[in-house]
């Protein structure tokens, strides 16, 4: 018999790497930096998450950073789509890339954290953050100074 922790759980290491967070925070520039502001096609428009998905594999294609896109499709599908449904509106997502780790950021307007919803298998949703905690190294979230959140997912490239 397999028993699960009821109680929702907000991300572990909230905060980012280092040289994310200067990013993020500090507003310092990445050579490998690509944003797409998703807020163009509607805040909660469907076709953002198939959007975004082409958006990276276009741009890891451009990065020679193929080999990642499949996982990188995925959680940027789940960040995309808990943007839409739980943030109020996805406004941009954004790439950035540093040394042999990807990361994908996706904004939203809510200050709510989001939180990982406890296992049940006969749930039809709830699985999106632990997926990405599956294909991620870390991932959290922070308010930026535009009091907007900022939901990021670190992968190895």
């Amino acid at each position: 018999m397999t028993t699960f922790d009821a109680r929702p759980q907000a991300p572990s290491g909230a905060r980012p790497p280092g040289w994310l967070s200067s990013i993020l925070l500090d507003g310092l520039p990445s050579p490998c930096d690509a944003v797409f502001p998703l807020r163009e096609l509607g805040t909660f428009e469907p076709a953002c998450v198939a959007t975004a998905r082409r958006f990276v594999d276009t741009t890891l294609g451009t990065w020679g950073s193929d080999r990642v896109a499949f996982e990188a499709q995925l959680v940027v599908s789940e960040l995309v789509t808990n943007a839409m449904r739980h943030g109020g509106g996805v406004v941009q997502l954004r790439l950035l890339g540093h040394g042999a780790e990807l990361a994908c950021v996706v904004t939203d307007h809510s200050h709510v954290p989001p939180v990982t919803a406890s296992p049940d298998v006969f749930a039809e949703f709830g699985r999106g953050l632990r997926l990405v905690e599956a294909l991620s190294s870390a991932w959290g979230w922070i308010i930026s100074s535009s009091r907007d959140k900022l939901v990021w997912a670190v992968l190895a490239a």
